[in-house]
This record gives structure tokens, C-alpha cells and sequence, in this order.
């Protein structure tokens, strides 16, 4: 599973399907307390890629 920011969707995609060999879900992080990070740079992460 990665979170990443929208910059980085398309990267996040790409290293999920290569390492399970299926599509992931993609899903928006909701707004809470905490900001996560991107796992590709310091940007807020927006989306949640895997299943």
C-alpha cells in the first residue's frame, strides 16, 4: 500500500501492479488531525493506493 500526493498517482500505480500483478483500489485520504506524507516526496498525500 502506498499514499501519495497527485503528483506521484501514476508512480504509486505503477510499483503496486508490478509488485502484486493486479490493479489496485484507489481511495482519497480523508481530512483529519494528522496530514500524511507522500511516500515519493514532502507533499500532503491525497490518495491511498491498494487493496
Amino acid at each position: 500500500m502506498f499514499v501519495c500526493c497527485e503528483e506521484h498517482i501514476d508512480i504509486a500505480i505503477d510499483m503496486y501492479v508490478d509488485k502484486m500483478e493486479q490493479a489496485p483500489n484507489i481511495s482519497f485520504i480523508s481530512v483529519d488531525k494528522h496530514e500524511k506524507l507522500c511516500d515519493f516526496c514532502a507533499n500532503k498525500a491525497v490518495y491511498i493506493v491498494g487493496n
